[in-house]
């Protein structure tokens, strides 16, 4: 079964571009398009999606309201964030608000490619030195880089000491495979982790791992708050 992509951007040509590149790949069809998130809103309560390639400045209605919006739903479509700019502002709103990805317009696209058949299959889509780097710009903005410490969630009291490192390690940029090699564990062992974190903390994916990590101050930009080495 195909993946079925939506092409958001305000942008007619590169909107042409994306498209050729996905029409050659024998996995994926693009089933819509909309130049605007008042398009987009409307074009999916019509058509089924599986991922959605999302430009975040757009008029109307921007990519980061759209893209909260298309998360409230129900069984919603996973959303890739397409920007200009790395480290865009814009694209890290819309991870908070839902996005299972952000990558830049210029990515090659074989890059591109590999993306959207990670997410629709469930896995992350940010490259983790991009979340890295992303965050580590942004946090700043976040209530717990203040010196009053991060906003409270009642939920981090659910992690065993086991899934606390992971989550520091997810933050920093780790991958599965980096993290079990930290930790001494298997990389099946760390998938296990992460899906029981995603479970306890009621969050979508990895990437929200990483923001809530660092609003909450568990991390902090530059690095943990705390020890990632091994424990036995």
């Amino acid at each position: 079964m195909s993946i079925r992509v939506m092409l958001v951007d305000d942008q007619v040509l590169l909107r042409t571009g994306f498209r050729m590149v996905l029409a050659a790949q024998p996995d994926m069809e693009v089933v819509a398009e909309a130049g605007d998130g008042v398009e987009a809103l409307q074009v999916l309560r019509s058509t089924e999606v599986d991922v959605v390639l999302m430009d975040v400045r757009m008029p109307k209605l921007d990519g980061v309201e759209t893209t909260r919006r298309i998360c409230e739903r129900d069984g919603a479509p996973k959303v890739i964030i397409l920007t200009t700019f790395d480290l865009d502002e814009y694209a890290f709103s819309a991870l908070k608000a839902g996005a299972g990805g952000f990558m830049l317009k210029d990515v090659p696209p074989a890059e591109l490619l590999g993306a959207i058949r990670a997410v629709h299959s469930g896995d992350a889509v940010v490259a983790p030195s991009t979340t890295r780097r992303l965050l580590d710009r942004f946090a700043p903005m976040l209530p717990g880089s203040g010196a009053g410490g991060g906003r409270a969630r009642p939920e981090l009291d659910r992690l065993t000491d086991r899934e606390r490192e992971v989550v520091m390690l997810v933050a920093q940029g780790l991958s599965n495979g980096e993290i079990a090699a930290r930790l001494v564990l298997s990389e099946a062992t760390v998938k296990t982790h992460v899906g029981r974190i995603l479970t306890k903390l009621e969050l979508r994916d990895r990437v929200q791992v990483v923001v809530m990590a660092y609003e909450t101050g568990l991390v902090r930009a530059g690095g943990p708050t705390g020890p990632t080495g091994p424990t036995r």
